[in-house]
Order: structure tokens, then C-alpha cells, then sequence
């Protein structure tokens, strides 16, 4: 399996910035970590020898993208606004500069977000956001409501971060359109906390007309092996 370190000073971050890809070809995937996790996770967490016979052949290639959610959610130090300031300039970071780098790596045109947990959450806000960019999302027990990162507190820079507010703000019918012609899956355990977070952005989003499809897993299936069986049931399709 090819497998490439990758390292640059990000101008839109201002500071370094790492990512792992692994594969020579086929459906480019965007992997991002679960909170205030690294882009090595995947790798360390045995998720990529999982998915090893679907890279090799060619079928996805991977890229491991590094957080920065101690700089943004998850940084106390800063109002709330300006938590969510830092995260929109991540995700002006993977649009602006790995999304090129991807391109410059394979041609492939299908696209695909994913993530676990807080991982999850990446993959649903970037791709309600850049729609264009992405063709299927596969967010695993995933949180889409910022609001426990913000004491509460939402205004429109924060909404543009927040997946169940951002869609159930969005009126702009074009990019309802190109949201609508992702493939979207939500696999969740019926038993996970954040159970009911998947429902109530299920319903926003069937509330747009955006079809989806909410896998529901018995008990809480909100770790690492759940994660796995997760991972290779859903990456090639619902």
C-alpha cells in the first residue's frame, strides 16, 4: 500500500499543517479525526489495514487531514464567535489547500467525507457549506449541533458551523440542490447519547428534501470497533 507523509506551512492557518495519504488511486477519501484528534489516528487505530484491501485495489485512496479543535471548539480561551472564526478558517484550509493537493494527487472525481464522533461532524459542516465539493458523506456517530462548545450561545457566524442550524437556516435553493445530490449516511447506535442530536438533523434534513439514509445500530456502537464494521459496510454506498 502507498503510503505518503505530507507537511506544509498553511497560509490560511498560519502554521504548519500534516496529513498521511495512503493509495495510488480511485474515490479520494477526506478522513477527519475525532475531537482534538490527529492525523495519524486512523493509521495508529488499525482503521486503515481495515479498509487496506479497498485501498490497494485501488478502489479509494486516503487522506488523514490533522484537526485544529484545540485551536477552535475547543479552546476556552476565546468567546464562542471567534471559536467558530478559527473553525471556518479550517475548513477554508481543506477547500482551499488540501482539496488541490487531493487533485494533484488523483483525478478522480468522486469525493467522499468521513469522520467518527467529532470526525463526523467535520465531514457534515465542510460538505453543508462546499457542497460542490463532495459526493458522498459518512458521518459515524457523529454530533451535528455545536451549541455544548458554545455554552449555548449561537449568532450567524457560529450557524455557519453548526450543521442542524446551518440547514435548518439554509434557503439558498441552489445549493439545496447540490446538498441534496450527496449521498448522505448517518450510522448511529440507538443507545448513544448523541442519539437524538441524529434524529433532530435527520428531520432538518428531511424537512429540505434532502434524502439520506440514518443507520441505526444497536447499543451505543460509539467506539473504535463499531467504527471499523461502520467504516466497511458504508464507505462504497448506503
Amino acid at each position: 500500500m502507498l503510503r505518503e507523509y505530507h507537511k506544509w506551512h498553511s497560509p490560511t492557518l498560519g502554521r504548519e499543517m500534516e496529513l498521511l495519504q495512503f493509495g495510488h488511486s480511485g474515490a479520494r477519501v477526506i478522513v477527519f479525526p475525532t475531537s482534538q484528534g490527529r492525523y495519524f489516528d486512523w493509521e495508529n487505530r488499525g482503521l486503515i489495514n481495515t479498509l487496506g484491501h479497498h485501498i490497494a485495489e485501488g478502489w479509494i485512496q486516503v487522506f488523514c487531514v490533522d484537526s485544529i479543535d484545540p485551536e477552535s471548539w475547543f479552546n476556552r480561551g476565546i468567546d464562542s464567535t471567534s471559536r467558530a472564526r478559527r473553525h471556518l478558517q479550517y475548513q477554508d484550509y481543506v477547500i482551499n489547500e488540501v482539496m488541490p493537493f487531493t487533485y494533484s494527487k488523483n483525478d478522480n472525481p468522486f469525493t467522499i467525507a468521513t469522520g467518527a464522533s467529532f470526525g463526523a461532524y467535520h465531514s457534515a459542516s465542510i460538505a453543508l457549506r462546499f457542497p460542490e465539493y463532495f459526493n458522498r458523506v459518512l458521518g459515524m456517530s457523529g454530533v451535528y449541533d455545536v451549541r455544548e462548545w458554545t455554552d449555548d450561545y449561537m449568532d450567524e457566524t457560529i450557524q455557519q458551523g453548526s450543521p442542524c442550524e446551518f440547514i435548518a437556516n439554509l434557503h439558498d435553493g441552489n445549493k439545496l440542490d447540490r446538498i441534496r445530490e450527496i449521498e448522505w449516511i448517518i450510522p448511529i447506535g440507538v443507545e448513544d447519547p448523541l442519539y437524538g442530536n441524529n434524529k433532530w438533523f435527520s428531520q432538518l434534513m428531511w424537512d429540505k428534501g434532502v434524502w439520506h439514509a440514518m443507520k441505526e445500530w444497536n447499543g451505543n456502537a460509539h467506539d473504535w470497533p463499531e467504527w471499523h464494521q461502520m467504516i466497511v459496510q458504508y464507505i462504497g454506498g448506503a
